[in-house]
């Protein structure tokens, strides 16, 4: 019993109920510290996310030597389809359902955050995205000149960050989470914002939930095996990217609760799970596109036509493999088509970037879930492909 009590999902969900009472009793000069504590926290997790990044791909692409590149090619293609499907689903069910809503808006009314009274900036010595390119370029390099001592530094370098974030990142990530939803009970973001978009936002989850079902059913099918033994870990990383809404911040308990599923390869876990959680938004682009379907419905009087979202559910796809797996990452990375594509003025983004703002944790949780099911996808390919696993990658 005591062991249930301190397990990272009980601590997670413990995390989010005392951020939710506290957020709302708080006074502002407690929010202050709350606000500054959460900073501080943020800047080591993100500061650490480049580093697990590297740490985790570049040694597993060595690893696999001449299917390196093969390897890549098919984990960037299965992503793509997975937001592009995810998309399509979304506005098919855009279509059948948005004419059938009435929805009203009022985003305003919100209770401002004190502003942080110490600030520690930890900048990340790079880019997550340079840090992506940087990790697949070092490992295919590696690979391709079998260069032992660099591949033997990179598995050495591996061991020292995943040891970071089992006695540092792991411990913190609770604290991290209920200041996170401390500030959003404080300002009233769930309070006040939530009621205006329930209708849409359970809408949204269902769908989360539909494509889940169906990513796992096809890896199950395609690897013959049980995709219950990969999702039923998948709690701790689900709670956790309900909290920090971040795949990148989440990366840590991601690698945790895919390691404890016996039916995925150790080297696909360590090269697929870093690389997805960056480039596979599926849960994200299905959110994004229900939302600019509906703010255009409530703006600008009708839905955009069938070609004009079609043409932007393939733009979000590609647009979603380059965004940054942190909060937002998707709908920012995607402005430009939003207001390019389907003609949004002024009001319609910040519509837009309010609404996404409130379900950001879930989809966010529905690609760090679906990650698990694409690397089931790609354990099975390795291994009909004659890709054979180096264990000494994680010994």
């Amino acid at each position: 019993m005591k062991k249930f009590f301190t397990s990272l999902p009980m601590l997670l969900l413990i995390g989010v109920i005392a951020g939710l009472l506290v957020g709302q009793v708080a006074t502002e000069n407690v929010m202050k510290v709350i606000v500054s504590l959460k900073f501080i926290i943020g800047q080591l997790i993100m500061f650490c996310v480049p580093l697990i990044i590297i740490a985790c791909i570049a040694p597993s692409i060595t690893e696999l030597g001449a299917g390196a590149s093969r390897m890549l090619r098919v984990a960037v293609i299965i992503a793509y389809i997975s937001s592009l499907g995810a998309a399509l689903f979304s506005m098919f069910a855009g279509f059948t359902l948005i004419p059938h809503l009435s929805i009203v808006t009022s985003p305003d009314g919100l209770k401002a955050l004190p502003p942080v009274i110490f600030e520690l900036n930890i900048p990340p010595v790079m880019s997550v995205m340079s840090a992506l390119v940087l990790s697949v370029l070092l490992g295919l390099a590696a690979a391709w000149t079998q260069a032992k001592t660099i591949t033997t530094v990179l598995v050495e370098f591996q061991k020292v960050i995943l040891d970071i974030v089992a006695k540092v990142m792991i411990p913190l990530l609770p604290f991290f989470i209920a200041f996170t939803f401390c500030a959003l009970s404080y300002e009233g973001s769930i309070t006040k914002q939530f009621p205006v978009f329930l209708k849409v936002i359970v809408i949204v989850m269902i769908g989360h939930y539909i494509w889940l079902a169906l990513l796992y059913a096809i890896g199950g099918a395609y690897t013959k095996t049980n995709p219950f033994d990969v999702l039923r870990h998948y709690g701790p990383a689900y709670i956790t990217a309900v909290g920090t809404m971040s795949s990148a911040a989440t990366l840590a308990v991601s690698l945790t609760c895919a390691r404890k599923a016996k039916t995925l390869r150790s080297d696909m876990v360590s090269f697929g799970i870093p690389l997805f959680a960056n480039i596979h938004l599926c849960g994200s682009v299905l959110t994004e596109v229900f939302f600019v379907m509906t703010i255009s419905k409530i703006l600008y009087g009708s839905i955009p036509s069938l070609g004009t979202m079609v043409l932007f559910c393939v733009l979000l796809g590609i647009f979603a493999i380059g965004a940054p797996g942190v909060p937002g990452g998707t709908v920012m990375a995607s402005l430009g088509i939003i207001i390019g594509v389907l003609g949004f003025d002024e009001t319609g983004t910040a519509l837009m970037l309010t609404i996404f703002a409130l379900q950001d944790s879930f989809g966010t949780a529905c690609n760090v879930t679906g990650d698990g099911a694409l690397t089931m996808i790609l354990t099975g390919f390795a291994n009909k492909h004659g890709i054979k696993e180096n264990e000494s990658v994680l010994a």
